[in-house]
């Protein structure tokens, strides 16, 4: 991924220039806001089960290591095959973050994390789509990494490769030429968000392949408790200890949010009082009910975190923690709400284009979009359980249904409904960006050319091509238009064009909802 400048968006920061240009727009635009997304809604139909599939095959498209024997995505062959040889460690597999070749430990473990998530909530419907081997499939191939990885209790792999030495190259994967330097952090070098955002994954997908695969789970669960225990007991953040990540994947929020975020995954994956108590008695001192939040992603994890407390609310046996979950809701709220532009104040909101995409800062600014229609979604459900059927906004009482309608406003925005009439999940529709920002992609396949290209070749060659990539990335979600809706399919345009393995993850959850409530119209319609 291209060098990353990340700020945590808080009610209390300044919006970045290109947000407040969005804002000279805010009257006239929510004005039609509502007519916008309830005409999408109702005129848009798009084949949710084809945006599916493709979701996932996506996540093949990232795989490192040795690709399987039933690899889809058949432009790709195995890469990184010597990942932690040097360091005396197995580190091969996992997934490349975005359209270079370095692994990212938090990227990666928020990407499963997040399909866990997915599964977990909306498994019937991908199972209803015939897409669930492929779903638990993409969550294993990360936790399979996370695993070798987690070294012992105490150890665990953050990254290999490094982003300085990987953008002199443009190459393909099975060409590498660049450091496989991999870093790690320990007892004295600690990482608590990194160890707290593994533990939440392996914890969210031990809950996944619990019934299919009980034993893995059991291991699973294993590694998410000792990763925790360490994070908690060592603290620091990790871009101290590996200074290698500050340019791309900066700790901006710190570590609390991925303390409180794995403890409420091991609550959830083992109902053991514990780690319900860690969330509760520790909600003030690590910021679950202190921060109001106007963005969720790979960052910052509080509106995930209180969301997730919120579902508890619906549970009798927490009744007796009531008094402190409500105050994590009140926070979820408060984040619902600021996605639906209902809060006082612009800088309490997060920003739209006219077009109506929810728009938080340039660079990758469709993560914040996928991860908050997934979020919106989850909340129209906890909506439609509760006894209160509304969301109270300062801007006014949301029902479940408008929530719901947010969501896939948002989703159909990404499909096409947008002023560019463009897809940007890259392979669906008849038009989406061709020249996504992605090395493999844009370089001829090894599997037609296994000649080796190497680092200056690529960039010559390659990278300044005016051509369509010959390979197509399907499924990725591409960093998308700017503040005025405008998208320049280009290849070095990579705070538009490039893609992420986060962007894409919690939309595999939403599709499958969509495709089940299409279909479902359509039966009734018969």
């Amino acid at each position: 991924m291209e060098k990353k400048k990340k700020t945590m968006n808080n009610n209390n920061n300044k919006k970045p220039l290109s947000l407040s240009i969005s804002h000279h727009f805010c009257f006239f635009i929510l004005s039609l806001f509502s007519i916008l997304t309830s005409t999408r809604s109702t005129t848009s139909h798009y084949n949710y089960a084809d945006a599916l599939t493709k979701s996932l095959i996506y996540f093949e498209a990232q795989r490192s290591g040795r690709l399987p024997y039933n690899q889809r995505v058949t432009w790709r062959h195995h890469s990184g095959l010597t990942d932690g040889l040097e360091q005396g460690v197995d580190l091969v597999g996992g997934y490349y973050d975005a359209g270079d070749h370095v692994k990212f430990g938090l990227p990666m473990a928020f990407t499963v994390t997040m399909l866990s998530w997915s599964i977990i909530d909306y498994g019937e419907y991908i199972s209803g789509a015939g897409e669930l081997q492929h779903a638990m499939e993409a969550v294993k191939w990360g936790t399979d990494y996370f695993i070798k990885a987690h070294t012992s209790p105490n150890v665990l792999w953050a990254e290999v490769g490094d982003g300085y030495t990987d953008h002199y190259c443009w190459q393909r994967p099975e060409d590498m030429t660049t450091s496989r330097q991999a870093y790690k952090i320990d007892e004295n070098n600690p990482g608590s968000d990194l160890a707290g955002e593994t533990a939440a994954a392996m914890a969210a997908a031990s809950i996944v392949l619990r019934e299919t695969n009980p034993h893995y789970s059991h291991l699973l669960l294993h590694h998410a408790q000792e990763l925790f225990e360490f994070g908690d007991k060592y603290r620091g953040k990790y871009d101290g200890s590996i200074g290698v990540v500050k340019n791309y994947y900066t700790s901006v929020s710190g570590y609390n949010d991925e303390l409180l975020w794995a403890a409420i995954w091991l609550y959830k994956a083992t109902d053991n009082q514990r780690y319900l108590n860690y969330v509760i008695h520790n909600a003030h001192l690590l910021g679950g009910v202190g921060w109001s939040i106007t963005e969720f992603s790979w960052d910052v994890k509080y509106a995930g975190i209180q969301v997730l407390v919120s579902q508890l609310l619906t549970d009798e046996k927490h009744m007796k923690h009531k008094g402190i979950l409500e105050q994590y809701q009140s926070k979820a709220e408060y984040y619902i709400c600021s996605c639906l532009n209902k809060n006082n104040g612009t800088k309490n909101n997060a920003g739209f284009t006219p077009g109506g995409l929810i728009y938080i800062r340039q660079w990758n600014n469709m993560q914040y979009v996928s991860s908050g229609s997934f979020l919106t979604m989850v909340y129209s459900d906890i909506l439609s359980k509760s006894n209160n059927k509304k969301l109270k906004c300062d801007g006014g009482d949301v029902t479940p249904q408008e929530l719901f309608q947010f969501s896939k406003s948002q989703v159909d925005y990404i499909l096409g409904s947008n002023p560019m009439n463009m897809s940007y999940l890259v392979g669906f529709g008849p038009r989406f960006p061709t020249r996504v920002h992605h090395r493999g992609a844009s370089i001829v396949s090894y599997r037609e050319n296994k000649g080796f290209i190497g680092c200056t070749q690529g960039y010559d060659n390659w990278y300044g091509s005016k051509d369509p990539n010959p390979n197509i990335v399907v499924g990725a979600l591409v960093g998308g238009p700017n503040h005025n809706d405008e998208f320049f399919d280009q290849r070095g345009n990579y705070m538009q064009t490039e893609a992420c393995t986060y962007n894409t993850a919690p939309l595999v959850g939403i599709f499958a909802r969509l495709n089940y409530l299409q279909n479902a119209d359509l039966h009734a319609s018969y």
